[in-house]
Protein backbone atom coordinates (compact mmCIF):
# COMPACT_ATOMS: atom_id res chain seq x y z
CA UNK A 1 0.00 0.00 0.00
CA UNK A 2 1.44 3.37 -1.02
CA UNK A 3 1.04 6.34 1.32
CA UNK A 4 1.92 9.88 0.20
CA UNK A 5 2.93 11.76 3.36
CA UNK A 6 3.40 15.36 2.33
CA UNK A 7 6.48 15.38 0.09
CA UNK A 8 7.58 12.01 1.49
CA UNK A 9 6.50 8.69 -0.01
CA UNK A 10 5.86 5.60 2.11
CA UNK A 11 5.01 1.98 1.33
CA UNK A 12 3.48 -0.50 3.77
CA UNK A 13 4.56 -4.14 3.30
CA UNK A 14 1.95 -6.53 4.68
CA UNK A 15 2.66 -9.94 3.14
CA UNK A 16 5.25 -12.61 3.87
CA UNK A 17 6.44 -12.68 0.24
CA UNK A 18 6.91 -8.90 -0.01
CA UNK A 19 8.65 -8.83 3.38
CA UNK A 20 11.16 -11.44 2.18
CA UNK A 21 11.88 -9.38 -0.94
CA UNK A 22 12.58 -6.32 1.20
CA UNK A 23 14.46 -7.93 4.10
CA UNK A 24 16.36 -10.65 2.25
CA UNK A 25 16.48 -10.17 -1.53
CA UNK A 26 16.91 -6.38 -1.28
CA UNK A 27 18.26 -6.12 2.25
CA UNK A 28 21.26 -4.01 1.28
CA UNK A 29 19.16 -1.59 -0.82
CA UNK A 30 16.59 -1.10 1.97
CA UNK A 31 18.61 -1.13 5.18
CA UNK A 32 18.62 2.59 5.89
CA UNK A 33 16.13 4.38 8.15
CA UNK A 34 13.72 7.27 7.54
CA UNK A 35 14.79 10.66 8.90
CA UNK A 36 12.32 11.48 11.65
CA UNK A 37 12.70 14.62 13.75
CA UNK A 38 12.24 12.99 17.17
CA UNK A 39 14.54 10.06 16.41
CA UNK A 40 17.23 12.49 15.24
CA UNK A 41 16.94 14.45 18.47
CA UNK A 42 16.90 11.49 20.86
CA UNK A 43 19.74 9.69 19.03
CA UNK A 44 22.06 12.72 19.14
CA UNK A 45 21.67 13.38 15.42
CA UNK A 46 21.66 9.68 14.46
CA UNK A 47 24.84 8.73 16.35
CA UNK A 48 23.30 5.44 17.42
CA UNK A 49 22.66 1.99 15.93
CA UNK A 50 18.86 1.77 15.71
CA UNK A 51 18.04 4.99 13.82
CA UNK A 52 21.33 5.84 12.09
CA UNK A 53 21.50 5.74 8.31
CA UNK A 54 23.33 2.87 6.67
CA UNK A 55 27.00 3.79 6.32
CA UNK A 56 30.51 2.53 7.01
CA UNK A 57 30.39 4.00 10.51
CA UNK A 58 27.03 2.34 11.21
CA UNK A 59 28.39 -1.04 10.08
CA UNK A 60 31.40 -0.62 12.33
CA UNK A 61 29.27 0.42 15.32
CA UNK A 62 26.95 -2.56 14.91
CA UNK A 63 29.86 -4.96 14.48
CA UNK A 64 31.49 -3.65 17.64
CA UNK A 65 28.24 -3.89 19.58
CA UNK A 66 27.77 -7.53 18.55
CA UNK A 67 31.38 -8.64 19.04
CA UNK A 68 32.35 -6.58 22.10
CA UNK A 69 29.15 -5.72 23.94
CA UNK A 70 26.43 -8.28 23.19
CA UNK A 71 28.43 -11.47 22.72
CA UNK A 72 27.36 -14.74 24.35
CA UNK A 73 30.06 -14.66 27.02
CA UNK A 74 29.11 -11.12 28.05
CA UNK A 75 25.41 -11.98 28.27
CA UNK A 76 26.16 -15.11 30.32
CA UNK A 77 28.17 -13.01 32.77
CA UNK A 78 24.94 -11.15 33.65
CA UNK A 79 23.06 -14.36 34.48
CA UNK A 80 23.32 -13.74 38.24
CA UNK A 81 21.74 -10.30 37.81
CA UNK A 82 18.71 -11.67 35.97
CA UNK A 83 18.23 -14.35 38.61
CA UNK A 84 18.71 -11.95 41.55
CA UNK A 85 16.21 -9.44 40.19
CA UNK A 86 13.72 -12.21 39.46
CA UNK A 87 14.04 -13.51 43.04
CA UNK A 88 13.44 -9.98 44.33
CA UNK A 89 10.19 -9.71 42.33
CA UNK A 90 8.97 -13.17 43.43
CA UNK A 91 9.50 -12.22 47.08
CA UNK A 92 7.77 -8.87 46.55
CA UNK A 93 4.70 -10.50 45.00
CA UNK A 94 4.74 -13.27 47.66
CA UNK A 95 4.70 -10.72 50.46
CA UNK A 96 1.83 -8.89 48.78
CA UNK A 97 -0.12 -12.14 48.42
CA UNK A 98 0.40 -13.03 52.10
CA UNK A 99 -0.23 -9.58 53.58
CA UNK A 100 -3.17 -8.58 51.36
CA UNK A 101 -5.07 -11.70 50.39
CA UNK A 102 -7.03 -11.40 47.13
CA UNK A 103 -5.70 -7.91 46.38
CA UNK A 104 -4.59 -7.31 42.80
CA UNK A 105 -1.06 -6.29 41.88
CA UNK A 106 -0.14 -4.10 38.90
CA UNK A 107 1.87 -6.47 36.71
CA UNK A 108 2.42 -3.76 34.10
CA UNK A 109 4.34 -1.69 36.66
CA UNK A 110 6.08 -4.73 38.15
CA UNK A 111 7.36 -5.98 34.79
CA UNK A 112 8.51 -2.55 33.68
CA UNK A 113 10.47 -2.10 36.93
CA UNK A 114 11.86 -5.65 36.74
CA UNK A 115 13.26 -5.21 33.23
CA UNK A 116 14.51 -1.71 34.10
CA UNK A 117 16.46 -3.15 37.04
CA UNK A 118 17.94 -5.97 34.94
CA UNK A 119 18.97 -3.72 32.06
CA UNK A 120 20.24 -0.89 34.24
CA UNK A 121 22.45 -3.23 36.26
CA UNK A 122 23.78 -5.39 33.41
CA UNK A 123 24.07 -2.73 30.70
CA UNK A 124 24.47 0.56 32.57
CA UNK A 125 26.01 -0.50 35.88
CA UNK A 126 23.24 1.22 37.86
CA UNK A 127 21.55 -0.57 40.77
CA UNK A 128 18.19 1.19 41.04
CA UNK A 129 17.52 -0.34 44.47
CA UNK A 130 20.36 1.75 45.94
CA UNK A 131 20.69 4.59 43.43
CA UNK A 132 20.32 8.01 45.09
CA UNK A 133 19.41 9.82 41.87
CA UNK A 134 17.03 7.47 40.01
CA UNK A 135 14.67 4.85 41.42
CA UNK A 136 12.97 2.11 39.40
CA UNK A 137 9.61 3.88 39.12
CA UNK A 138 11.20 7.09 37.87
CA UNK A 139 13.23 5.11 35.33
CA UNK A 140 10.17 3.15 34.18
CA UNK A 141 8.25 6.42 33.68
CA UNK A 142 11.19 7.90 31.76
CA UNK A 143 11.33 4.85 29.48
CA UNK A 144 7.65 5.22 28.58
CA UNK A 145 8.05 8.97 27.95
CA UNK A 146 11.10 8.38 25.76
CA UNK A 147 9.50 5.55 23.83
CA UNK A 148 6.36 7.55 23.10
CA UNK A 149 8.48 10.54 22.03
CA UNK A 150 10.79 8.57 19.72
CA UNK A 151 8.47 8.58 16.72
CA UNK A 152 6.90 12.03 17.07
CA UNK A 153 6.81 13.52 13.59
CA UNK A 154 7.71 17.10 12.84
CA UNK A 155 6.51 19.07 9.82
CA UNK A 156 10.11 19.07 8.65
CA UNK A 157 9.73 15.31 8.08
CA UNK A 158 7.10 15.90 5.39
CA UNK A 159 7.23 19.54 4.29
CA UNK A 160 10.75 20.94 3.92
CA UNK A 161 11.23 24.68 3.52
CA UNK A 162 9.50 27.78 4.90
CA UNK A 163 6.22 25.99 5.56
CA UNK A 164 8.06 23.74 7.98
CA UNK A 165 9.30 26.68 10.06
CA UNK A 166 5.84 28.23 10.24
CA UNK A 167 4.20 24.93 11.24
CA UNK A 168 6.86 24.23 13.87
CA UNK A 169 6.18 27.68 15.31
CA UNK A 170 2.45 26.90 15.51
CA UNK A 171 3.09 23.59 17.29
CA UNK A 172 5.80 24.56 19.77
CA UNK A 173 4.10 22.56 22.54
CA UNK A 174 4.98 19.17 21.07
CA UNK A 175 8.51 20.32 20.34
CA UNK A 176 8.79 21.53 23.93
CA UNK A 177 7.72 18.13 25.24
CA UNK A 178 10.40 16.50 23.11
CA UNK A 179 13.05 18.87 24.45
CA UNK A 180 12.06 18.18 28.05
CA UNK A 181 12.11 14.42 27.49
CA UNK A 182 15.51 14.66 25.79
CA UNK A 183 16.88 16.72 28.69
CA UNK A 184 15.74 14.15 31.27
CA UNK A 185 17.21 11.28 29.24
CA UNK A 186 20.46 13.16 28.63
CA UNK A 187 20.81 13.87 32.35
CA UNK A 188 20.44 10.16 33.06
CA UNK A 189 22.98 9.11 30.41
CA UNK A 190 25.45 11.72 31.68
CA UNK A 191 25.02 10.44 35.24
CA UNK A 192 25.77 6.89 34.02
CA UNK A 193 28.90 8.03 32.14
CA UNK A 194 30.16 10.19 35.02
CA UNK A 195 29.64 7.30 37.42
CA UNK A 196 31.79 5.05 35.24
CA UNK A 197 34.50 7.66 34.76
CA UNK A 198 34.73 8.12 38.55
CA UNK A 199 35.16 4.36 38.91
CA UNK A 200 38.24 4.52 36.69
CA UNK A 201 39.97 6.86 39.13
CA UNK A 202 38.63 5.60 42.44
CA UNK A 203 36.54 2.91 44.14
CA UNK A 204 34.26 0.89 41.87
CA UNK A 205 30.73 2.32 41.96
CA UNK A 206 29.17 0.46 39.06
CA UNK A 207 27.37 -2.88 39.27
CA UNK A 208 28.82 -5.08 37.82
CA UNK A 209 32.30 -3.80 37.07
CA UNK A 210 32.26 -5.13 33.47
CA UNK A 211 28.86 -3.85 32.31
CA UNK A 212 28.19 -2.79 28.72
CA UNK A 213 28.91 0.91 29.33
CA UNK A 214 32.33 -0.02 30.69
CA UNK A 215 33.01 -1.84 27.44
CA UNK A 216 31.86 1.17 25.41
CA UNK A 217 34.09 3.58 27.32
CA UNK A 218 37.04 1.20 26.93
CA UNK A 219 36.48 1.27 23.16
CA UNK A 220 36.26 5.07 23.17
CA UNK A 221 39.55 5.21 25.05
CA UNK A 222 41.24 2.79 22.63
CA UNK A 223 40.05 4.76 19.61
CA UNK A 224 41.25 8.02 21.12
CA UNK A 225 37.92 9.82 20.63
CA UNK A 226 36.04 12.09 23.02
CA UNK A 227 32.66 11.95 21.25
CA UNK A 228 30.35 11.06 24.13
CA UNK A 229 27.28 11.72 21.96
CA UNK A 230 27.96 8.43 20.21
CA UNK A 231 28.09 6.65 23.57
CA UNK A 232 24.84 8.33 24.59
CA UNK A 233 23.21 7.35 21.28
CA UNK A 234 23.94 3.68 21.94
CA UNK A 235 22.80 4.11 25.56
CA UNK A 236 19.49 5.37 24.18
CA UNK A 237 19.12 2.18 22.10
CA UNK A 238 19.82 -0.04 25.11
CA UNK A 239 17.75 1.98 27.56
CA UNK A 240 14.62 2.67 25.49
CA UNK A 241 14.80 -0.26 23.09
CA UNK A 242 15.79 -2.84 25.69
CA UNK A 243 13.46 -2.10 28.59
CA UNK A 244 10.07 -1.36 27.10
CA UNK A 245 10.09 -4.02 24.37
CA UNK A 246 10.73 -6.87 26.84
CA UNK A 247 8.28 -5.52 29.43
CA UNK A 248 5.57 -5.12 26.78
CA UNK A 249 5.84 -8.78 25.74
CA UNK A 250 5.69 -9.94 29.37
CA UNK A 251 2.53 -7.90 29.95
CA UNK A 252 0.85 -9.28 26.83
CA UNK A 253 1.92 -12.85 27.66
CA UNK A 254 0.28 -12.74 31.10
CA UNK A 255 -2.76 -11.01 29.59
CA UNK A 256 -3.23 -13.83 27.09
CA UNK A 257 -2.63 -16.49 29.74
CA UNK A 258 -5.30 -15.10 32.07
CA UNK A 259 -7.70 -14.90 29.10
CA UNK A 260 -6.90 -18.50 28.15
CA UNK A 261 -7.02 -20.59 31.35
CA UNK A 262 -6.52 -23.84 29.39
CA UNK A 263 -3.12 -22.64 28.24
CA UNK A 264 -2.12 -21.36 31.67
CA UNK A 265 -3.14 -24.63 33.36
CA UNK A 266 -1.24 -26.72 30.82
CA UNK A 267 1.88 -24.58 31.24
CA UNK A 268 1.76 -24.67 35.04
CA UNK A 269 1.24 -28.43 35.13
CA UNK A 270 4.24 -29.02 32.87
CA UNK A 271 6.46 -26.57 34.76
CA UNK A 272 5.61 -27.91 38.21
CA UNK A 273 5.90 -31.54 37.11
CA UNK A 274 9.33 -30.97 35.58
CA UNK A 275 10.78 -28.72 38.28
CA UNK A 276 9.25 -30.41 41.32
CA UNK A 277 7.02 -29.04 44.01
CA UNK A 278 9.25 -27.25 46.51
CA UNK A 279 11.79 -25.18 44.64
CA UNK A 280 12.84 -21.95 46.35
CA UNK A 281 14.64 -20.55 43.32
CA UNK A 282 14.50 -20.85 39.53
CA UNK A 283 17.71 -20.70 37.49
CA UNK A 284 18.31 -20.17 33.79
CA UNK A 285 19.35 -23.82 33.46
CA UNK A 286 15.69 -24.68 34.11
CA UNK A 287 14.65 -22.96 30.87
CA UNK A 288 15.79 -25.94 28.82
CA UNK A 289 13.30 -28.20 30.63
CA UNK A 290 10.05 -26.37 29.80
CA UNK A 291 9.16 -26.68 26.11
CA UNK A 292 5.56 -25.48 26.32
CA UNK A 293 6.68 -22.19 27.91
CA UNK A 294 8.80 -21.48 24.82
CA UNK A 295 5.71 -22.02 22.64
CA UNK A 296 3.82 -19.47 24.75
CA UNK A 297 6.58 -16.91 24.19
CA UNK A 298 6.46 -17.50 20.43
CA UNK A 299 2.67 -17.20 20.28
CA UNK A 300 2.79 -13.95 22.28
CA UNK A 301 5.41 -12.53 19.92
CA UNK A 302 3.23 -13.50 16.94
CA UNK A 303 0.07 -11.82 18.25
CA UNK A 304 1.67 -8.89 20.07
CA UNK A 305 5.02 -7.85 18.59
CA UNK A 306 6.21 -4.95 20.73
CA UNK A 307 7.31 -3.14 17.54
CA UNK A 308 4.44 -3.94 15.13
CA UNK A 309 5.91 -2.03 12.18
CA UNK A 310 9.60 -2.09 11.14
CA UNK A 311 10.73 1.15 9.45
CA UNK A 312 13.24 1.13 6.57
CA UNK A 313 14.18 3.45 3.73
CA UNK A 314 15.19 2.48 0.20
CA UNK A 315 18.63 3.74 -0.82
CA UNK A 316 18.11 3.17 -4.56
CA UNK A 317 15.25 2.41 -6.93
CA UNK A 318 14.13 -1.21 -6.76
CA UNK A 319 11.21 -3.49 -7.57
CA UNK A 320 9.10 -5.25 -4.92
CA UNK A 321 6.36 -7.67 -6.02
CA UNK A 322 6.45 -6.11 -9.49
CA UNK A 323 6.05 -2.55 -8.17
CA UNK A 324 8.70 0.12 -8.77
CA UNK A 325 9.87 1.65 -5.48
CA UNK A 326 11.82 4.93 -5.89
CA UNK A 327 14.90 5.75 -3.85
CA UNK A 328 14.26 7.51 -0.51
CA UNK A 329 10.89 5.75 -0.08
CA UNK A 330 9.93 5.04 3.53
CA UNK A 331 9.09 1.35 3.90
CA UNK A 332 7.14 -0.09 6.84
CA UNK A 333 7.13 -3.88 7.31
CA UNK A 334 3.74 -4.59 8.92
CA UNK A 335 4.86 -7.34 11.31
CA UNK A 336 1.51 -7.20 13.14
CA UNK A 337 -0.49 -7.92 9.96
CA UNK A 338 1.83 -10.70 8.75
CA UNK A 339 1.58 -12.38 12.16
CA UNK A 340 -2.22 -12.45 11.81
CA UNK A 341 -2.44 -13.31 8.11
CA UNK A 342 -5.11 -16.07 7.66
CA UNK A 343 -3.23 -17.29 4.58
CA UNK A 344 -0.36 -18.28 6.86
CA UNK A 345 -1.92 -18.94 10.27
CA UNK A 346 -4.97 -21.05 11.10
CA UNK A 347 -7.34 -19.19 13.43
CA UNK A 348 -4.88 -16.27 13.50
CA UNK A 349 -6.70 -14.22 16.16
CA UNK A 350 -6.67 -17.06 18.70
CA UNK A 351 -3.92 -17.66 21.25
CA UNK A 352 -2.81 -21.23 20.46
CA UNK A 353 0.81 -21.98 21.46
CA UNK A 354 0.45 -25.53 20.10
CA UNK A 355 0.65 -24.16 16.55
CA UNK A 356 4.45 -24.02 17.07
CA UNK A 357 4.84 -27.69 18.03
CA UNK A 358 7.23 -29.36 15.56
CA UNK A 359 7.48 -26.01 13.77
CA UNK A 360 10.75 -24.78 12.32
CA UNK A 361 9.69 -21.16 12.87
CA UNK A 362 11.98 -19.12 15.10
CA UNK A 363 12.13 -15.42 15.83
CA UNK A 364 15.70 -14.82 14.67
CA UNK A 365 14.76 -13.41 11.27
CA UNK A 366 14.93 -16.43 8.96
CA UNK A 367 11.15 -16.93 8.82
CA UNK A 368 9.40 -14.02 7.17
CA UNK A 369 6.00 -15.12 8.47
CA UNK A 370 7.28 -14.34 11.95
CA UNK A 371 9.40 -11.21 12.42
CA UNK A 372 9.06 -9.86 16.00
CA UNK A 373 12.76 -8.91 16.10
CA UNK A 374 13.14 -7.96 12.44
CA UNK A 375 15.53 -9.53 9.93
CA UNK A 376 18.63 -8.85 7.90
CA UNK A 377 21.19 -6.18 8.64
CA UNK A 378 18.77 -4.24 10.83
CA UNK A 379 17.60 -7.16 12.99
CA UNK A 380 17.58 -6.58 16.74
CA UNK A 381 21.08 -7.40 18.06
CA UNK A 382 19.82 -8.38 21.53
CA UNK A 383 17.47 -11.25 20.67
CA UNK A 384 19.21 -13.69 23.02
CA UNK A 385 19.06 -11.27 25.96
CA UNK A 386 15.37 -10.58 25.32
CA UNK A 387 14.27 -14.21 24.92
CA UNK A 388 16.15 -15.35 28.05
CA UNK A 389 14.61 -12.58 30.16
CA UNK A 390 11.11 -13.31 28.82
CA UNK A 391 11.32 -17.02 29.52
CA UNK A 392 12.88 -16.64 32.98
CA UNK A 393 10.22 -14.17 34.12
CA UNK A 394 7.27 -16.20 32.85
CA UNK A 395 8.71 -19.37 34.34
CA UNK A 396 8.86 -17.74 37.78
CA UNK A 397 5.37 -16.24 37.47
CA UNK A 398 3.81 -19.58 36.52
CA UNK A 399 5.76 -21.77 38.96
CA UNK A 400 5.35 -19.80 42.18
CA UNK A 401 1.86 -18.31 41.70
CA UNK A 402 -1.64 -19.04 40.57
CA UNK A 403 -3.40 -16.02 39.09
CA UNK A 404 -6.97 -14.68 39.19
CA UNK A 405 -8.79 -11.65 37.86
CA UNK A 406 -10.00 -9.12 40.47
CA UNK A 407 -13.54 -8.17 41.43
CA UNK A 408 -15.34 -11.01 39.64
CA UNK A 409 -13.91 -10.10 36.23
CA UNK A 410 -13.70 -12.67 33.44
CA UNK A 411 -11.27 -12.82 30.55
CA UNK A 412 -13.66 -11.09 28.16
CA UNK A 413 -13.71 -8.03 30.43
CA UNK A 414 -10.01 -7.28 29.89
CA UNK A 415 -9.34 -4.17 27.80
CA UNK A 416 -7.07 -5.28 24.93
CA UNK A 417 -6.50 -1.77 23.57
CA UNK A 418 -2.94 -0.54 23.01
CA UNK A 419 -1.16 2.77 22.61
CA UNK A 420 2.22 3.83 21.25
CA UNK A 421 4.30 5.18 18.39
CA UNK A 422 7.04 2.62 17.73
CA UNK A 423 6.51 0.27 20.70
CA UNK A 424 2.87 -0.43 21.57
CA UNK A 425 1.88 -0.75 25.22
CA UNK A 426 -1.23 -2.33 26.67
CA UNK A 427 -3.38 0.75 27.18
CA UNK A 428 -4.81 -0.25 30.57
CA UNK A 429 -2.56 -1.71 33.31
CA UNK A 430 -2.79 -5.47 33.86
CA UNK A 431 -4.15 -6.03 37.39
CA UNK A 432 -4.14 -9.64 38.61
CA UNK A 433 -4.54 -11.33 42.00
CA UNK A 434 -1.55 -13.55 42.92
CA UNK A 435 -2.10 -16.70 44.99
CA UNK A 436 1.11 -18.26 46.27
CA UNK A 437 1.17 -21.86 45.09
CA UNK A 438 3.55 -23.30 47.70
Amino acid sequence: MALPLGFASAVVISSREAAEEVLKTNDLETCSRPKVMAARKLSYNLKDITFAHYSDSWRENRKVSMVELLNFKKLQSFKFIREEEMDFVVKKISNSALEQSLVAVDLSQIFMCLVANILCRSALGQNLHTNKFFDEKKIAKLVVQGSLATCHFGFSDFFPGKLENFADWLFQRKKGQLKRTFKELDDFYQHVIDDHLKSLDGPKSTDPSADIVTGMLDLVDKNGTTDMDQVKGVLMNIFLGGIDTIAIILIWAMTELIRNPRVMKKAQEEIRAVLGGKREKITEEDLEKVEYLKLIVKETLRLHPSVPSIPRESMSQLTIQGYDIPAKTWMYINVWAIGRDPKIWENPEDFIPERFINSAFNFKGQNFEFLPFGSGRRACPAVSMASTTLELCLLNMLYFFDWNLPNGMVGEDIDMGDVGNISFYKKEPLLLVPVKHH
